[in-house]
């Protein structure tokens, strides 16, 4: 089982000729919305990929919250731990351009009312996997993580987008995932050399570093690998960032090795970014698997 803490948002997607510079006004033809928010993204990347996920959150009371959650829902995800605030929904304002390149803005309202305590003892044993990215309060972040490494789970962050957390909570993570821009980020923070290999040395964990068209790089306590980008047209890259964690923690989760499980989720990464939306286009499990080299 997965249990997922983090962030839900209501997507307004804009596609548009070309990703505005600062003071510049580009029109699009239309705008869609869509669920979306990383803990979200994440947690139906995992639910569609097979696994059972429970998600700890927080919306508002307001009429974003509904349509925010419809896709979790609809994805058999529990959503029994998500609370209500007294603050607005978290939205996210993406412009999206026609090589499919993004831009977005966030504002996290309700997210940051999330408390760590919405997700009790039980669930936290030696059979299940925490899910979490940084788009919570940090010291939440910082005390689920110091719980769950009490009590035997494993914990997959994605530190997405990136900011500090307490070393001591970083190095008691089971993998960090984090994109290049995040692990120069990272690097810079702790003082460290740039890369998979520099923050495996400073933190002792299993880091993977997702390089967008190539590829990802990894590296581990059983060593390092390259894997290159699994070829595709894409269309939005909006979303895949999280559609490779949550597909990678859901094959984790179910015992899978690390290896085989970095090469299925860089297979439904790319096959998210073929379709555009976030939430709306994370793949199945039988079409992951289909998309998979033999």
């Amino acid at each position: 089982m997965i249990v997922c803490f983090g962030s839900i948002n209501l997507d307004l997607i804009f596609p548009l000729p070309q990703l505005p510079v600062a003071g510049q006004t580009v029109l699009g033809p239309h705008m869609h919305i869509e669920p979306g928010g990383k803990g979200a993204n994440q947690a139906v990347a995992a639910a569609r990929d097979g696994a059972q996920v429970v998600f700890a959150g927080a919306v508002g009371r307001d009429a974003l919250a509904e349509d925010a959650l419809v896709l979790l829902r609809r994805t058999g995800v529990d959503v029994s731990r998500v609370i209500q605030a007294d603050t607005a929904t978290g939205c996210a304002a993406i412009c999206v351009d026609q090589a499919g390149r993004n831009l977005i803005a966030v504002a996290s309202g309700a997210n940051l009312a999330a408390r760590q305590a919405q997700i009790d003892d039980a669930l936290l044993g030696p059979g299940t996997t925490v899910l979490l990215q940084r788009e919570t309060d940090p010291a939440e972040i910082e005390a689920l993580i110091r719980r769950a490494r009490a009590r035997g789970a494993r914990i997959v962050l994605n530190l997405a987008p990136p900011g500090p957390l307490a070393p001591d909570a970083l190095k008691a993570l089971d993998v960090l995932v984090v994109n290049e821009h995040e692990a120069a980020w990272l690097a810079g923070h702790l003082g460290v050399s740039d890369g998979a290999g520099g923050l495996h040395a400073a933190l002792g964990v299993d880091v993977v570093v997702t390089l967008g068209e190539a590829g990802l790089e990894a590296a581990t306590r059983t060593g390092r690998l390259h894997l290159p980008a699994h070829g595709v047209t894409a269309v939005d890259t909006t979303g895949a960032g999280d559609c490779f964690t949550g597909v990678l923690t859901a094959a984790l989760d179910r015992g899978m090795a690390l290896q085989p499980a970095l090469r299925r989720a860089n297979v439904a990464a790319a096959l998210c970014c073929t379709r555009k939306g976030t939430q709306g286009s994370m793949p199945t499990a039988a079409e992951t698997a289909a998309a998979l080299p033999a």
